[in-house]
């Protein structure tokens, strides 16, 4: 199987990840798109991210820490990227782009439907020239269907879905987490279907469309919530910091002011929570003796342990009850957790050298790891719009300085 235009055998160098000698052209912008991308990237795939000449991806400003006029959330989805500027709304531009399509393996976009087509780059334009290319679609409801046509956004996103509904507090407005979640959930299942038609592209030599929706990624994730519905007609709702019917499984106040998270709801794991605070007869209670017989009485058993656990100080809760085998933890801050010991022992506070500050920034590390061929962290993303031109248009493609030159000034690149 050829990848990327070349036989793995003749990259010459030393394997970056599983997906050594996969090529992948990255359209899209901000944050569902590119989280694909960087995923793929992390895993060895070679991501040549396109930005339009003199509109650069909006995630370069994105972040709230700055330094020296520059933003930090690029570090992360720019990560292992080269950069190539490309003006595909200009026929030479998409005559280069195809170039490019005809010597990779996949490309990610999450433009708005029907874009790609506009430009005369639809997925059948595109296998005419590769019929192994695939085409990763990342759109706020998918491609097909009559929402299809709307941009998306994830605050949106997680809202229609149901998933917004189910955050917070019975009775309280359904916050969002302070993080683009359904974006990110979005750029997740896209990297999965990328990584399933190119495992199929290896048994039938075809590529397909992998149609990701924002809306969708919010759903998959919504675990019983359908059919408790159709079954039962449960609406599932908000229930704080607990699930309910689910006990115990909260946070609990701690002596220092502080919460701790104690999640003991199996039936071994809550005799053992007894044990550990000294009242092993609760086990044996008619209220808490099974799982659904302490879901209807978990106020009453929440307040036992919070009880418990408000004399204490956090790291003694956890470390008794770690001891005796329960599952408890803290509720770290970002400031915690970049100095959490066990996420450095695997590698995921790691190091990203920064070109354009010129020294390391601390980013989240490469998931999962793979015990053979663990993807890397190879650069911090590329400084600047089209730092990559030269070496993606004239040593890939083999175009000459001159029509570089001609092309810049035309304003293809």
């Amino acid at each position: 199987m050829t990848f990327g235009g070349q036989e793995r055998s003749d990259r010459g160098i030393a394997c970056a990840g599983p997906l050594d000698g996969v090529r992948v052209i990255e359209v899209g912008t901000l944050i569902s798109g590119p989280f694909a991308g960087r995923l793929l990237g992390d895993m060895g795939a070679e991501v040549i991210k396109v930005e339009p000449p003199g509109a650069p991806d909006p995630l370069r400003t994105w972040g709230q820490a700055e330094l020296d006029g520059h933003h930090f959330f690029w570090t992360v989805h720019a990560r292992n990227k080269k950069a190539v500027t490309l003006n595909l709304r200009v026929p030479a531009g998409r005559a280069l782009f195809l170039e490019l399509v005809e010597r990779s393996d996949i490309i990610v976009e999450n433009f708005r439907p029907g874009t790609l087509e506009k430009w005369g780059l639809g997925y059948d334009v595109l296998r005419e020239h590769n019929r192994g290319i695939i085409l990763v679609r990342v759109s706020g409801y998918g491609q097909t269907g009559p929402e299809a046509h709307k941009a998306g956004y994830a605050s949106v996103a997680e809202a229609a879905s149901g998933l917004r509904h189910m955050n917070g507090f019975p009775g309280g407005p359904p916050p969002r987490l302070a993080l683009s979640l359904g974006d990110s959930l979005a750029g997740m299942f896209a990297a999965q279907g990328a990584l399933a038609a190119l495992y199929r592209r290896t048994v039938t030599g075809e590529g397909q469309v992998v149609d990701a929706a924002l809306t969708e990624s919010c759903l998959a994730v919504q675990e019983s919530t359908i059919p408790d519905y159709d079954v039962g007609g449960i609406v599932r709702g908000p229930s704080g910091t607990r699930l309910e019917g689910i006990a115990p499984s909260n946070i609990y106040p701690t002596a220092d002011g502080s919460w701790v998270v104690i999640a003991a709801n199996q039936d071994t794991v809550f005799r053992r929570l007894c044990q550990a605070m000294g009242r092993p007869e609760l086990a044996t209670d008619e209220r808490f003796a099974d799982h659904v017989a302490r879901g209807r009485n978990q106020d009453e058993l929440d307040a036992i342990i919070g009880a418990w656990a408000a004399d204490r100080q956090p790291a003694d809760i956890i470390a008794t009850l770690s001891d005796a085998g329960v599952i408890s933890g803290p509720i770290n801050t970002v400031a915690e957790v970049v100095e959490d010991p066990q996420l450095q022992a695997r590698g995921m506070i790691a190091d990203h050298w920064d070109d354009r500050i010129g020294r390391n920034v601390k980013g989240p590390g490469v998931v999962p790891v793979l015990s053979q061929t663990p993807g890397t962290i190879r650069s911090a993303g590329p400084s600047r719009p089209g730092q990559h031109n030269d070496e993606i248009y004239r040593d890939l493609l083999g175009h000459s300085d001159d029509e570089l030159d001609a092309w810049q000034a035309e304003g293809v690149l």
